[in-house]
Parts: structure tokens; sequence; C-alpha cells
């Protein structure tokens, strides 16, 4: 838990944001008193191929096509709540899953048919998100998806109700689950808060050889953290500032799941595939069993992991992916839960017999090529700052940078296509923040301590102690990572896919609306380029 986090929260107790979105100085809902474990876990639907359409590249061939509409919808979290008002896809919140095939591209027309209003408090102080814009706008972004930048989400290519988008996705990229969710410019962490939000699963033929659980046997588990007004309607907190409503980070009391408060799954004492997301504006998981058996984790954001990892305890940031081998064979007629620290998330109800049809835990899964440091042609120092003082209250309004530069400022990351780079990110701030770069796929090279006095008085890195490589169920591909404070988080980048611009920012939705999002431009090699590059990094160093 960070700093930031301490002082908001002890567990799930009541926000020091006293100020409730739609309803000031509102009571809030308190989950504890409901009952636990009485609805159905529900899975989202497969979206289905209603037609084919010409590609966008080639005329003659036709792809498939889907259509999804952005719309208000009602749905129960738990059997004793009155229905919550959400934006969905279709019919649903979470969306409905979209299945693809590695190679096979795809056509996704996004069609904004939304209320006129906002019904959760827009901030019109931060930038972006100004009385002159519309107050509802969209933009749906592909999470993790290596798409074309005009396919990609760019937080000011909104558009507003009646308005639509067609995203061209072409699917190139290993197995694994990613996910599509709102990306508008300063109110992405009310979009998302509302409900817009859905996954989207990659499929190749590497991954179907692994006999791995399928199917009714494969389960995904959306995980968001919510308040809600006593009538089961959201409520999302504001500040006691009128002229800036926004807050640093928000943790809700009620955890759903696939859209579900306290749900449960009935298993069958079988090995079951669990494909964990955190959609959260802000929580961190820490995700265990109630009766002690490990999960076994095999992929996590970009897919499969060199090897099955067993872990006990499984920490996941925001925007963070893991894909799950859970063995419920043994546990006949038992009850396990699933929690985050001692809180209940949910219930899986074991019976008594399995169907015939077993999946194996493979003892290697996909090979992981390790990127070489040399092959980097540049290393880039980028701070992760915030404000000068958190026990000051007047500190709240001020927003966290990347790179101590705003949105608007000229673009300072300006990779080369094909080209590799190392990016050394220095948190200097007391929070941990889930780091995530669109268009690429990564890998973390190590965490290491360092003076964060000595850094603020000469602007100088000197380690505090060595190296610490990341752990065994982070060696895989990323396109999120957690920097933890006063370390420096290095990551290695190859710079692949698509020419343009892009974004970076902290997957913590509140820091990103409020200026911790940077535009950077992948730029076409130039003559001078193929023939050498420059090496080198953007603060100085002290060794140990």
């Amino acid at each position: 838990m960070t700093r930031r986090e301490f002082l908001f929260y002890s567990g799930f107790a009541a926000p020091l944001i006293a100020k409730q979105g739609g309803d000031s100085g509102a009571a809030l809902l308190d989950p504890a008193k409901l009952r636990k474990f009485v609805d159905r876990l529900s899975i989202p639907p497969t979206v289905k191929i209603g037609e084919y359409r010409a590609h966008p590249h080639d005329p003659a061939k036709k792809i498939p096509y889907h259509r999804l509409r952005m719309r208000q919808v009602e749905s129960k979290v738990h059997r004793d709540l009155p229905s919550t008002r959400f934006w969905g896809f279709e019919s649903s919140s979470p969306g409905p899953t979209i299945e693809a095939r590695s190679g096979e591209p795809l056509l996704v027309e996004w069609q904004n048919d939304l209320p006129q209003e906002h019904f959760l408090p827009i901030d019109h102080s931060l930038h972006g998100a100004g009385r002159d814009v519309p107050a509802v706008r969209t933009v749906i972004h592909l999470h993790g998806g290596r798409v074309p930048p005009e396919s990609d989400g760019y937080p000011e290519c909104w558009f507003q109700p009646g308005g639509s988008s067609l995203s061209f996705y072409p699917n190139s990229q290993d197995a694994t689950m990613l996910w599509y969710h709102d990306h508008a410019m300063s109110i992405t962490r009310l979009n998302i808060f509302a409900g817009l939000l859905g996954l989207y699963v990659i499929r190749d033929e590497f991954e179907d050889a692994l006999n791995l659980p399928k199917g009714e046997f494969e389960l995904p588990i959306i995980l968001c953290d919510r308040s809600f007004q006593p009538d089961g309607q959201l409520c999302y907190p504001v500040s006691d500032d009128p002229q800036h409503l926004w807050i640093p980070e928000f943790f809700g009391e009620a955890i759903l799941v696939n859209g579900k408060l306290f749900p449960y799954a009935e298993v069958q004492p079988r090995k079951y595939r669990l494909r964990v997301l955190n959609a959260s504006n802000s929580r961190f998981y820490y995700l265990s069993f109630s009766n002690g058996q490990p999960l076994r984790q095999i992929g996590s954001d970009q897919g499969l992991l060199p090897k099955p990892v067993e872990v006990k305890t499984l920490t996941l940031a925001p925007a963070e992916r893991a894909d799950l081998i859970v063995d419920f064979g043994g546990y006949h007629g038992q009850n396990v839960v699933l929690n985050t620290d001692t809180f209940a998330v949910m219930q899986f109800r074991v019976g008594n017999s399995a169907n015939s049809g077993a999946s194996e835990i493979p003892p290697a899964l996909r090979p992981v090529v390790k990127i070489p440091e040399r092959q980097a042609v540049r290393t880039r120092r980028l701070t992760l700052t915030g404000p000068p003082d958190d026990d000051d209250p007047t500190a709240m309004a001020v927003p966290m940078l990347l790179n101590n530069s705003l949105w608007s400022d000229p673009v300072t990351e300006n990779p080369t296509l094909d080209t590799v780079e190392i990016w050394e990110l220095v948190n200097l701030t007391d929070d941990s923040h889930p780091i995530h770069l669109h268009l690429v796929r990564f890998q973390i090279l190590d965490r290491r301590p360092f003076d964060m006095f000595l850094y603020f008085n000469e602007r100088k890195v000197r380690y505090t102690a060595p190296a610490v490589p990341p752990d065994a169920n982070e060696a895989g591909w990323k396109d999120t990572v957690r920097a933890d404070p006063g370390v420096v988080t290095r990551i290695i980048v190859r710079f692949e896919g698509f020419a343009g611009r892009y974004v970076w920012h902290c997957h913590v939705l509140e820091h990103e609306d409020n200026e911790m999002m940077r535009p950077y431009d992948v730029v076409k090699p130039t003559h001078s380029q193929d023939q050498g590059v420059v090496r080198g990094v953007q603060a100085d160093l002290i060794a140990d």
C-alpha cells in the first residue's frame, strides 16, 4: 500500500474526501452489511461476427467487422440492491469480449450512443476538460494492442454522442488478453468508472497446442472497486475545493468481479484458467486463496511466460493482467474464497465430480528471448514527480508529472522505428505508479533504490543497493510496469510496428487525467540514423 493510499484508507474505511459526486456529503453503502456469495459470477458475452468489410489497406480482401455501441445500461450488482446505472457496450458493463486470432485483422466501429450529460462530476479546471468541450465524449483505446496511431485511441481524438470511430486492429502479436477502455482526455477516470471497458482476447496456434483449460473452464475475472450510494447508484468523490473537484486517487469500498459484488462460481474439481484484469482506477490487488493453495501464473500482460510460476499472493497494479491456472482437484465439496489482503472478492464452490477430459500445466510455455542491453541505441532517464509535500492540504490539487513536463509541452521522447531503447523511470514520489506505454511491449530489466535526497539537491542518481531483477512472474512481455517510490525501474523496449504519435502515462487514472500523461513520437529512420546512432542518458550518474 502506498503512503497516499494509507492516508485515504485504512483497509476499506471511509475516505478522507467528504463530498460525493451527485450528492454532497451523502452516506455510502457499506458492502459488509450485504450477504456474500448470493449472485452467480457473470461471464461477459462474446462478440459474434456480423459481417465482413474491406481491408483498409487491401480493399479486395474482406475482414471481420464489429460494431459496438456505448450506451447507458442498468445492471444489478447484488441481489439485495436496486439496479445500478452504468455506461457500457451494447447491453452490459463490462462490455462483450472480442475474440481474435493472431495475424487475422478485424475492424471495430465504436459508436457513442450515450446521453448528452455526464452523471459523474467533471472537473473543468483540468487540461482538456473545459466547459468549451462536450461533457460526454469518448475514444476507445485497445490497451496492449499493436495498432496504427489513428486506431490507438489518442486522448484528444474523442467524439461526442451521435459520433463514431472506426478502428483497424491488425492482431499481429502473440496470444494474450488485452482490454479495451475509454481514453478521453481528462475524463478517462470517470468514463471507466462509469463502466466503459471490456476484454479483447487474442489466440494463436502455439497456445492452442498447450492443452490449457478452455471453454467453460476458462473464466475471465475483471476486478474494479467502486463506491455506491445506499440506493445502489455509483458515487464518485470530489474534493472540498469547488474550483478543483479532482482527487489524487480513488479507493472504493466495494469490489466488483465482472460487474457483481461478492459473486460465486460453481466449478468442478479440476484445473481452471483464470484470466485476471485489474480495471480499477487506483487500487492495487494482493490476491490469494482462503485455503492457502498457490496460484500458478502462466502469463502476464503480453502473453505466456517462459514457464509457470507459483505465487502465494499475486500483486496486480491497475491495468496489469495475469493468466492463472488454478487446480480445484482435491477440494471436492469445499468453498474456496479469493481474497485481496483480508477482504473477500469472490467464492468458488467446488463440486464433487468432474467431466471427462483433462487439461495440463506444461512445464515449459512460450520462450521469451531477452533483448540484450547492448542493442539499445539510447537510454532515457525519465522522472516521476509529484507535489512537494503530501502533508500540505493545498498539494492535493498539484498534478504529478512525467519528465517534469505537462501534456501540452513539446514532445521529448521520439524513438526511432525498429530501434531499442532503455527507459529509466526515476520515481521521486511516495506512490507506486503503473506506467503504460502504448503500441509496444517491453521487458523489465531491474529495479534499484537510490538516494532521493541527493537527487532533489543535486539532480544526480546515487544507488543505495544492488539492482533487483524482476520477479519470475514479471519475466515475460509487459505493457504496464510498476514503478515503486525511491526506485529506478529500468525497462527495455523495441519500438516496432508503426510510426506516429502515441502516449505513455501512469495508469492510476486520477494521475493520468491530471497531467501524468505524455505524447511520444515513433519516427521513421533518416539516412543519418541508418549510418549510426548516439548512445547516452539524460542525467548525471554517481556509481555505487
